[in-house]
């Protein structure tokens, strides 16, 4: 699984609208509002580098109120904490 973090300029008057239209594209798994030099980051889960630029470049960049976006690529996760909840049956070992 790829992780792309990317940081979003939002247009200030349409923040949760733009946050809602990122957070329901395919491939995109949580959309935060943040506070510093930028307005968003959204995390992208995809299986393949290609994706990334599907999700980003053709449907992301073209969310009415994105003004711009600064993609990272995760190399390594270093905790499975967040995965292991999310993924979990509540089944006992």
């Amino acid at each position: 699984m790829i992780t792309a973090i990317v940081f979003v300029q939002a247009d200030v008057a349409r923040i949760p609208e733009v946050a809602q239209e990122i957070a329901e594209l395919d491939g995109v798994s949580e959309v935060y509002s943040v506070t510093g030099d930028i307005d968003l980051i959204a995390l992208v889960r995809v299986r393949e580098h290609d994706q990334v630029a599907d999700v980003v470049a053709d449907r992301l960049n073209k969310v009415p109120g994105v003004l711009s976006t600064e993609t990272h690529i995760a190399f390594r996760a270093y905790s499975q904490h967040d995965l292991e909840a999310a993924f979990s049956l509540g089944i006992p070992e």
